[in-house]
């Protein structure tokens, strides 16, 4: 089992014998929020919640030079594949992944900025066991894991970013809170904390 990660936190995405990882996933699960009371025993919390993990590529000034997503399952140079969108959540596991072959990303991008957001405007007050963990796609070892369960009024979290810094890939967990259905809806909350 990786890291456990706490918002802020920086990992490099190295291997344990010092070389660098090629390709990695990011896994993003959730359940929804059992409700308590008589309705919760009477299949009250049954709905289903459609979350939607989506990746950001941008450049050294910040911008956004391409986006990977439910409307998009993979970026234009092939670099990054989406798994495809899981509209309930249901089952263990992983509910959506994003696959990053880090040798074939593009030279000119600096950052990947990984998010989930509600396509159907559902608050995270209704999601419950919420997370993404990054895995190295080769050996299928997860390298770190973050909790995304912390309940609230938003619609969208911004994950994680995979950068490039002194010629390494790093990853920084970032558990940001924002309002958006989209990848598009949410790039003006991104900025400012690339």
């Amino acid at each position: 089992m990786g890291i456990s990660l706490v918002k802020g936190q920086k990992i490099s995405l190295e291997k344990g014998d010092g070389s660098s990882l090629t390709k990695i996933f990011l896994g993003a699960g959730w359940d929804v929020a059992k409700k308590g009371g008589l309705l919760g025993m009477f299949g009250g919390g049954g709905d289903s919640i459609d979350l939607d993990a989506s990746a950001i590529m941008f450049d050294q000034n910040n911008k956004a030079l391409d986006s990977i997503w439910f409307g998009q399952l993979q970026s234009r140079d092939g670099s990054i594949k989406h798994s495809g969108d899981n509209r309930t959540g249901d089952g263990d596991g992983d509910d959506e992944a994003i696959h990053v072959d880090l040798t074939k990303v593009p030279s000119q991008v600096k950052s990947i900025v990984f998010t989930i957001s509600s396509f159907r405007g559902q608050t995270f007050e209704k999601v419950e066991n919420a997370f993404c963990r990054v895995v190295d796609a080769t050996t299928n070892v997860e390298i770190a894991k973050y909790n995304l369960s912390a309940k609230g009024n938003y619609t969208a979290l911004i994950i994680a970013k995979v950068y490039r810094h002194n010629g390494a890939w790093k990853m920084s967990a970032l558990g940001e809170t924002c309002n958006g259905k989209t990848i598009q809806d949410m790039v003006p909350s991104i900025l400012p904390i690339l």
